[in-house]
């Protein structure tokens, strides 16, 4: 599900930063080799944003998943594993590793899964994401190099090829999520 950065037509000079980011949209992937890139996704509630960067190879990719299982909609996830963290975190590991990077190197972080919803806790996606994400991780034997998962807040979450810094923004309040 990765996508193409668009480019503005001819005439239309671009505007400021508009070219340098890839935007990662719900149940979306990317992943660059293009150090002058940023990957960028935004609206993280109970969903999660898992970033993968070599720090050699300066590759990078992010994934931005709703809901934890993919056996909930078998369809769905056949058309857009994405959407899921036991179908997109494989997917999105499997694609940095075919850009270029090495498992050994790869510096994983995560944002989101916060409890959003005013329900009775019944739900509770944002847990559920947070629990398969690092049973996901387990498997493949990578940890977490650091996290900004929970509370109640919606945050974005970004990711600057040429150096790996990950930026979070939550409440209006940037800060750096890797390195720390």
């Amino acid at each position: 599900m990765s996508r193409s950065p668009t480019f503005p037509v001819k005439s239309d000079p671009p505007k400021l930063g508009d070219t340098d980011k890839i935007v990662v949209g719900v149940a979306d992937l990317a992943v660059s080799r293009d150090p002058s890139k940023t990957i960028i996704t935004y609206a993280l509630g109970s969903c999660i944003g898992v970033t993968l960067y070599d720090p050699i190879a300066k590759v990078a990719g992010m994934l931005h998943f709703m809901l934890p299982e993919s056996t909930v909609s078998p369809d769905k996830a056949a058309a857009n594993p994405a959407m899921f963290g036991d179908a997109g975190v494989p997917l999105l590991y499997q694609k940095v590793l075919d850009a270029g990077a090495r498992r050994e190197r790869l510096i994983v972080c995560a944002a989101g899964g916060a409890e959003v919803l005013a329900d009775d806790g019944h739900f509770r996606i944002g847990n559920r994401n947070r629990t398969i994400l690092r049973k996901l991780f387990w498997k493949l034997n990578l940890l977490l190099a650091a996290d900004d998962t929970g509370g109640q807040h919606s945050r974005t979450i970004s990711i600057r090829l040429s150096d790996g810094v990950i930026n979070v923004r939550t409440q209006g309040k940037e800060s750096i999520l890797w390195p720390h």
